[in-house]
């Protein structure tokens, strides 16, 4: 019998996902300059041909890995702002963050890097300033969490917030066995919310 074309598409879905899997575990082992297109089929198990049906090259494969990761971002603060009162969305917003760091480390690691390129790097830049531009938009909304929770100047508190919540997030992400996860969400949940 005939696969279906839902059936066709969730195959090709699986497919991508098991390369943009092993691409981030290549990009974050080698970096993604010493990484190629072979090296990413080899990982995910298939041949190089088959890749190429699926992606271009690497640079498609990255930008629709970031497109991702700027989903999962966004996916978190419309949770949180589809909340009610002002402590509950940051609650949300702290523990997605903290979550998403304490599952999966080294894929943060792999983030930050990305948003640290220099200007140069033309092939790079762009996405970091994808990331970096999403950031921003993201602390807007936070900043408007913040005036809605009656805090004197929201948007020097909203960068407060951020840089502790970004600090937790660097350090699960270098420490992630020894990290004290819990007691620190426990602790940011009671200093902001």
């Amino acid at each position: 019998m005939p696969r279906t074309p839902e059936e066709n598409d969730r195959i090709r879905q699986l497919s991508k996902q098991n390369i943009r899997t092993a691409a981030m575990e290549l990009f974050i082992k080698q970096g993604y300059y010493a990484t190629s297109i072979h090296d990413v089929a080899k990982q995910a198990g298939i041949s190089k041909g088959l890749l190429y049906n699926y992606y271009k090259g690497k640079e498609e494969l990255l930008s629709e890995m970031v497109e991702a990761r700027i989903r999962e971002v966004v996916e978190v603060m419309e949770g949180a702002t589809a909340l009610k009162r002002p402590s509950e969305q940051l609650k949300h917003i702290i523990e997605g963050a903290i979550d998403n760091i304490h599952q999966n480390p080294e894929v943060h690691r792999f983030y930050l890097h990305l948003q640290t390129q220099p200007e140069s790097d033309e092939e790079l830049i762009k996405y970091s300033k994808l990331l970096i531009k999403e950031n921003a938009r993201m602390f807007e909304i936070q900043c408007e969490i913040f005036e809605r929770l009656g805090v004197q100047q929201p948007r020097q508190r909203s960068l407060y917030f951020s840089s502790v919540l970004q600090g937790i997030m660097l350090m699960i992400s270098t420490y992630p066995q020894i990290f004290p996860i819990e007691e620190i969400k426990k602790q940011i949940i009671q200093e902001f919310c």
